[in-house]
């Protein structure tokens, strides 16, 4: 594959596709459909993962790759889940989701959490292929770093012993959650089972 086109307008997460994706051309929904956006319905990352991937897939007549990736709680019991980017409300400030997190949080001394991404890719005429990574780690009682975006300041990865947004995008890739899901999809293109 040449051109890969991302169903999203995260800079970010269409940033974590370029990190895998150097060889190729990785283009964000927006520079092809200005409008495009798709009401996020399913309960569910896959869900909505589809949702996305299927609907650019039919109006480009091609090969389309979405994601729907999120935060779980345990002791929230799961929460924020598919709600993440708008946890806080519909104004989808990273910021203010953080905030009411660790609000809810206050109390909890069980900080478990795992970052999940659920990536779609559908092609006309095509069934769609799913891919899941996940990475788990624990929240922290105050922001860390600067890089990244979402609640990457507050997920610290014990292993490296950092927050998400104390890394680098290149150790991000290593072990992140949308990282582990690329380089699965990436294994499968590279596998020729896309023909």
């Amino acid at each position: 594959m040449s051109d890969i086109v991302i169903a999203s307008n995260n800079k970010g997460k269409i940033n974590d596709f370029k990190v895998i994706f150097k060889e190729d051309n990785v283009i964000g929904i927006s520079e092809l459909l200005p409008n495009f956006d798709v009401e996020e319905t399913g309960t569910t990352f896959e869900e909505n993962a589809k949702l996305k991937s299927e609907a650019a897939a039919k109006v480009l007549n091609k090969r389309v790759i979405a994601d729907d990736s999120g935060l779980e709680v345990f002791a929230l019991k799961g929460e924020p889940g598919v709600y993440s980017a708008r946890y806080a409300g519909l104004d989808k400030s990273d910021d203010a989701n953080i905030d009411k997190l660790l609000a809810n949080l206050e109390n909890e001394s069980d900080r478990r959490a795992q970052f999940v991404c659920v990536i779609s890719m559908s092609a006309p005429g095509e069934e769609t292929k799913t891919f899941k990574g996940t990475v788990s780690g624990e929240i922290t009682h105050a922001r860390q770093g600067t890089h990244g975006f979402g609640y990457d300041p507050i997920f610290f990865v014990p292993d490296k012993k950092r927050t998400m947004a104390e890394l680098t995008d290149e150790e991000k890739s290593e072990i992140s959650h949308r990282g582990n899901a690329i380089q699965l999809l990436k294994a499968y293109l590279e596998g020729g089972q896309n023909e």
